[in-house]
Order: structure tokens, then C-alpha cells, then sequence
């Protein structure tokens, strides 16, 4: 009876009498949006000189770094409208480029998602100083991207598969492949298990001076398909599409080189393509010269493969390689020379900087027990790099620069938080996202000094808003396993509370290789949200990142390599021993949860951790990995037919007998990334081991489960089912 009153107040935000804190509710959490902290919309660094834009309702304005001060209007949305007779706002707009002269942008509108990256769009192009607006293809059809060339003058876009250019001072269009079909050739952009696991979308641009174009064409032919039911009439439509679950066939990816002069394309011969992927191609500075990426299936070797477009000619420039994995990033700097370039690898078994010279030396920069996050920017003129690290903390992340040749290196940020940054094209200034463990972000323009010029949101009114509801701060913990492994995580206790009492405690977890939950940082607004609720009715929240994570070097984030979820588990399961030693906490009422690779190891803890936990919620769990996709499962797996008990003693669905406690498993029905399939082999097992658990299917969502009032309903059946049964 009392847990009901609990989940009622909750659910009614009753204000309890003057001077206290108000009730958080999940409608003010995700359909009111009250703790979420705001961002700068349609912030954008011009090319070509020291000026900035972003968004507001009047539409899209323009600031000096400088001095922080509006200098005019780029575009108003009373003439956007005007120019479109009518038919775009700047509300429509998702978003815009500049050509390098600033002379013309290309604007996105009315977008729409079609898996994690890409989408559809119309597109337009604003010529800023004849005041025009020229919608690109001139067709009803939306398209799947298009970049200006760097001039301004032509398009490259891709429609039904097939790849375009076109000539906006003429307005004629160039078909460069007509092979194109859903399904089986893609022409220009990725198929979904490059997308999901490589980073991709569309997969072709420009070289620099607008001569030439590089794209990837891949044939899905071979690629079996996957199905499922969207309830949507009478009879349910059947949705099919490509996606290689591990061990099987992905599409066969080849390079083409198209040249606008000739008219003539080029397929670049990179060997047998049947077993290997194409992550990445670069233009050189010289626009003759490419670079394409070959990453083997193992994915522990990627070569840089030189191209000269005009000889036909090719070398492998550099190669990274590692004994278990590497991770494909955007960390590849090619220098106007044409022949050095600055990477970053793990191969000293932390991430470090490396300055290479093509097919010579290899030169480290950055060295120590700590990890370079990403590189920022790389000034020539200068010869420095600025880059992201933890080298201040593990879990930190700041701003440091450092010279070419690995000397006179500086921090720039405080030394205490989490800073993302995005520099200026010629590297005087940067826009900085500041926040730690209880700052929300903080948004400033500095110099390249690390001097702030200006405040774009402090969030100001979203922090007032949480003190209202009294939100607590959180606190980091940090202990050492009975097995000698150092786990970092933090804590949120309830506002009153009480060391001389007991509380529950609900975990939260996601896990997965290379990821990080705890951080300096304050991320996630919306689950910190629930867990301030949660702690409202007297529950601390715990989140603890275990091995395989990141920003801890190779040992320790590599230690999972061809058995997944094995150490993961064991950790989450550590952590809840440890929390059952400490004299503030209910030993017998701690729960744990998570969503995609969180809701796996929920699981897994949960049927492995022998009355560790008294229940779990895994929300769109993968429970056997041969069911996910090839790229990313491989990567730390192997293949199934390489490693099958990797594969099978780390699966859910293997330890069913095994569950203890209460079990709550929600999927959606149409999950184009983890199959519903996962949901319906654990309930299989479940069933057949004869335990009592609890299900939740939400139709034709999919792995985001949102639209409509689900994410809600979806938040509000959580903290039911802790509120009852923890």
C-alpha cells in the first residue's frame, strides 16, 4: 500500500508543503523537457574567416568571434520564406553549409531519419549575394545528401540509390551511376552495417578543387535479409531490409573515382573485396592523390592506401595494426606536403598521437598511462595539435596542445571537468562545452589561449528549475575488487539522507567496449533526471563503469577480447557486493538496469550474480550475440564459427534456469539494430526453464522506443516496477 501512495505522488507531482522541494513527475522529464539542458542552435564556425552563425526564430545570424557581437543577418526567415513562395521556414531548417568563399550555403530542410544517421531532406542553395534560393534536383523527391563543391558552383547529391551532380548556374544534372536498387546496389552512400558500426552515411565526396569525385558502391545482393511485421493494417506490412548478422556475408564495397572533365569512371582495383571493409577515402591537399582505408574483417589491421588518379598508381602508406581490435576514427590528419600525416593509435597500449611519414617514420607525440580522447584541430602554420585527453584524470577530459615534433605541450582547459570543443577553420577560436559531475554545460567562444570571450548558454534557467526540485549532487566512488581490479562509478544518494539507515539501491549500467558512463562530465540529463526522482522516494542510484570500458588503456578495455560480457558481468556483479558492505545500504534491495548492451549485461548480471541483485530491467537487450550485426560483434568476438563459446557461455539466454529475483524485459517490435528476435529467444528459454518473469513489447518501435506519449509510458512502467519490487 505505501509503494502505491509512493508511485501516485510521483505520478501527480503533488507539491508537498511550503519549503520543500518539488515532486519530479516522468511528464515533466519527457514531455515537458524541465531538466533538460539547452545546446546553440545551428551553431556553425564560417570557412573563411573569423565569424560564427546560429539559429533563432528571426532565422540565421551571424557573430564575430571576436568580440561576441551580432554582425548581421545571413538569412531571415521572412525571406526564406519569400524565396521558397512560401513553402520553408527557418523551423524546417535541420540544418546548412558554406561554400569556402561563404559566398553560397546549402541549406537542409523538412529532414527525416531513416536509420541512426542518414536521412532524407530537400536541399537548397542560398546564393548570399545575388539573393537567390534554388532548390536542388528541382524535384518532389527528397534526396540523401548533397554537398556543394568547395566553389559553390555544383552539387553532389544521391537519389534512389543512384549518385548525381549538378551545375547550379545552369541547373543541368549529370547522372554518374544508373545501377542503383533498394536493397541491392547503393551508390554513394552506406548500407546499414556500415552506418551503425562504422560511422557512415553518405559515403562519397568532393576532392578539393571540384574536379573529381570519390564514392563507395556497395552490392548488398549477397547479403541475406531480415524481416519483421509492422502492425499497421488489416495485414501487417513485412518490412524487409540487408543486415550480415556475425559470421555472415557483408555487401562487396569497391572505390570508384569519377572525373567531371572526362566523364569517365574508374574502379580503383584494391584487391579481393569480399572479406574486408573500406571505413574511410580522404582527398590529399593536391586533389590528384586519395587515400583509401582497408580494414581486414578481424578488424585488427587498417591500411592507408596512397591512389594517384591520373597514373593509376597506388602504395600502402602506413598500416596500424593490433593483437585484438582497433577502432576506426575521423583522427586521420593529412598535411599539405602530401606526405606526413597525424594519426592516432593504441599501439603502446594506450591511445597517443603519431606524426607519420608516408611509408617512413612513425614519430610518437603524446606518451603515458593515459588516453588522447580526439584530436581537435592541427595547425600547419604553427606546427602544433590540439587535442582532448584524461591525462589530468581518468575521468576527465581537457584541452591540450602540443608542438609537432612532441614538445612544449600546455593545457589549455581547468584540469577538472569534460570539455568538447569546436574550433574555428583557421584555429583562433573554438566554441567549448564545459560541464562536470554537477555543472550542467556551460557553452563559451574562446581564443586558442583557452580565453573566454563569451557566454552563449550557461543554462542558467534549467539550473533554478532543479533547485526547485531539489535536485542532490552526485559523488564519485572508487574501490578495488576482490580480484584486485580498480572500478571507478558514482553515487546519487536521497536529499535526507541518513547514514545510520539502510537504502535500496537501483544500479544503472550500459557497459559496452570503449564506452563511458562515469565521467567528470554531466551527461545523460534525461536518465539523471529519473534517478533524481528515484532518489526522491528514498533510493540511491549507483552507475559503475567495468572492464571493457574506456579511457583505461588496452589492458583493461581489451581484456573482454572473444568472450563479451564475461568481465562486464563479473564487474557489475563486484560492485553490488561491494555496495552490500557499506553500512548505508539495504543489501537485499539492489537492482540493476539498462538499455541495448546495458540491457544485456543487466541480464546477464542479473542470471549470473547468484543473489546479488534482487531484480533487473533490460530494455532492448542483445541476448545471444549471434544475432547482432557482423562489424561490431566481430570486432571483440571473432566470428561464431571461430569463437563459438565466446559466443554462447556469455549469452543470457544460457544462464534462464539461473534467474533469481524479479526480471522485466521490454523490446519494440520493429528494432531495426537489436532484433526483437533477441527478446523472443530469451522468452523461449525462460519458458522453458519454467521461472517466473515479466514482459513488455511496444509495436512497430523501434531501438529508441520513442514517439507519440511511449517514452513516457515507457518511464512511468520503470519506475513502477522498482517501486514495487525493490
Amino acid at each position: 500500500m505505501k509503494k502505491i501512495l509512493l508511485l501516485t505522488l510521483m505520478l501527480t507531482a503533488t507539491i508537498l508543503s511550503f519549503g520543500q522541494a518539488k515532486k519530479i513527475t516522468i511528464e515533466e522529464i519527457w514531455d515537458k523537457y524541465y531538466f533538460t539542458p539547452r545546446g546553440v542552435p545551428g551553431y556553425t564556425a564560417m570557412p573563411n574567416s573569423d565569424y560564427y552563425t546560429t539559429v533563432s526564430r528571426a532565422g540565421i545570424e551571424r557573430y564575430s568571434f571576436a568580440t561576441g557581437e551580432q554582425v548581421d543577418m545571413i538569412l531571415t526567415n521572412a525571406d526564406l520564406n519569400r524565396l521558397s513562395g512560401g513553402s520553408v521556414n527557418i523551423s524546417k531548417v535541420s540544418g546548412y553549409e558554406f561554400s569556402s568563399d561563404e559566398k553560397k550555403m546549402m541549406i537542409a530542410v523538412d529532414e527525416e531519419s531513416i536509420w541512426r544517421r542518414s536521412t532524407l531532406a530537400f536541399y537548397y542553395v542560398y546564393d548570399r549575394e545575388n539573393k537567390t534560393l534554388q532548390l536542388v534536383a528541382d524535384t518532389n523527391t527528397k534526396l540523401h545528401f548533397a554537398f556543394l563543391s568547395e566553389d559553390g558552383q555544383k552539387v553532389l547529391f544521391a537519389r534512389d540509390c543512384d549518385l548525381f551532380y549538378q551545375d547550379m548556374a545552369t541547373g543541368k544534372i549529370t547522372q554518374i551511376t544508373r545501377d542503383g536498387q533498394e536493397n541491392a546496389i547503393l551508390n554513394g552512400y552506406a548500407d546499414w552495417v556500415y552506418e551503425e558500426e562504422l560511422d557512415m552515411s553518405s559515403a562519397a565526396s568532393w576532392s578539393p578543387d571540384g574536379s573529381k569525385i570519390a564514392f563507395l558502391r556497395f552490392d548488398q545482393r549477397r547479403v541475406k535479409e531480415y524481416n519483421f511485421a509492422l502492425y499497421d493494417n488489416l495485414y501487417p506490412t513485412d518490412f524487409k531490409y540487408k543486415y550480415p548478422k556475425a559470421g555472415e556475408d557483408n555487401s562487396l564495397v569497391d572505390v570508384y573515382i569519377y572525373d567531371l572533365a572526362a566523364q569517365q569512371l574508374t574502379k580503383v582495383d584494391l584487391g579481393d573485396n569480399s572479406n574486408c571493409y573500406f571505413p574511410r577515402v580522404y582527398w590529399m591537399p593536391n586533389s590528384q592523390e586519395a587515400v583509401i582505408l582497408k580494414l581486414n574483417r578481424h578488424q585488427n589491421q587498417l591500411d592507408f592506401i596512397r591512389y594517384n588518379t591520373v597514373t593509376k598508381q597506388q602504395d600502402i602508406v602506413y598500416t596500424d595494426k593490433n593483437d585484438k581490435w582497433l577502432d576506426v576514427t575521423d583522427n586521420y590528419y593529412f598535411l599539405k606536403d602530401g606526405k606526413t600525416m597525424i594519426v592516432t593509435s593504441e599501439r603502446d597500449g594506450f591511445n597517443h598521437i603519431y606524426k607519420v611519414t608516408f611509408g617512413g617514420e612513425i614519430k610518437q607525440l603524446t606518451s603515458g598511462n593515459w588516453e588522447v580522447n580526439e584530436i581537435q584541430y592541427v595547425n600547419e602554420a604553427k606546427k602544433q595539435i590540439y587535442y582532448l585527453s584524461n591525462e589530468s584524470g581518468v575521468l576527465n577530459r581537457d584541452l591540450y596542445v602540443i608542438n609537432f615534433d612532441g614538445k612544449k605541450k600546455a593545457l589549455i582547459s581547468s584540469g577538472d571537468g569534460w570539455n568538447q570543443t569546436s574550433f574555428s577553420p583557421n584555429g583562433n577560436f573554438y566554441r567549448n562545452q564545459y560541464s562536470n559531475l554537477n555543472t550542467l554545460p556551460i557553452y563559451t567562444i574562446r581564443d586558442a589561449k583557452g580565453k573566454e570571450l563569451r557566454v552563449l548558454n550557461d543554462n542558467k534557467n534549467v539550473k533554478e528549475t532543479m533547485g526547485k526540485y531539489g535536485f542532490v549532487d552526485r559523488e564519485i566512488i572508487h574501490f578495488t575488487t576482490d580480484d584486485g581490479t580498480e572500478l571507478y562509478g558514482w553515487m546519487m544518494k536521497p536529499a535526507n539522507f541518513n547514514p545510520n539507515k539502510r537504502y535500496p539501491v537501483m544500479m544503472t549500467c550500459y557497459g559496452g567496449p570503449g564506452s563511458q558512463q562515469v565521467m567528470n562530465a554531466y551527461s545523460s540529463a534525461y536518465d539523471l533526471a529519473f534517478y533524481q526522482m528515484l532518489a526522491q522516494h528514498g533510493y540511491i542510484c549507483v552507475c559503475v563503469d567495468g572492464r571493457g570500458t574506456a579511457t583505461r588503456g588496452d589492458a583493461f578495455k581489451k581484456v573482454i577480447y572473444q568472450q563479451m560480457g564475461k568481465y562486464e558481468a563479473i564487474d557489475q556483479i563486484a560492485a553490488a557486493n561491494w555496495l552490500k558492505k557499506q553500512s548505508y545500504v539495504d543489501g537485499d534491495r539492489i537492482g540493476i538496469w539498462g538499455w541495448s548492451f546495458g540491457g544485456y549485461l543487466s541480464a546477464l548480471s542479473l542470471f549470473r550474480g547468484e543473489g546479488a541483485f534482487k531484480m533487473a530491467i533490460s530494455v532492448a537487450p542483445v541476448t545471444n550475440w549471434r544475432y547482432y550485426d557482423n562489424i561490431y560483434t566481430e570486432r571483440f568476438m571473432r566470428t561464431p564459427q571461430e569463437n563459438p563459446d565466446g559466443y554462447d557461455l556469455n549469452s543470457p539466454t544460457t544462464y534462464a534456469k539461473d534467474l533469481k529475483g524479479k526480471y522485466l524485459l521490454i523490446h519494440g517490435t520493429a528494432d531495426d539494430n537489436v532484433h526483437f528476435q533477441n527478446a523472443m529467444e530469451l522468452v523461449k528459454a525462460l519458458n522453458e526453464a519454467g521461472v517466473e518473469y515479466d514482459q513488455f513489447f511496444f509495436p512497430n518501435k523501434n531501438h529508441f522506443i520513442m514517439g507519440g506519449n511511449t517514452r513516457t509510458y515507457l518511464y512511468n512502467k520503470l519506475a513502477k516496477y522498482i517501486l514495487e519490487n525493490l
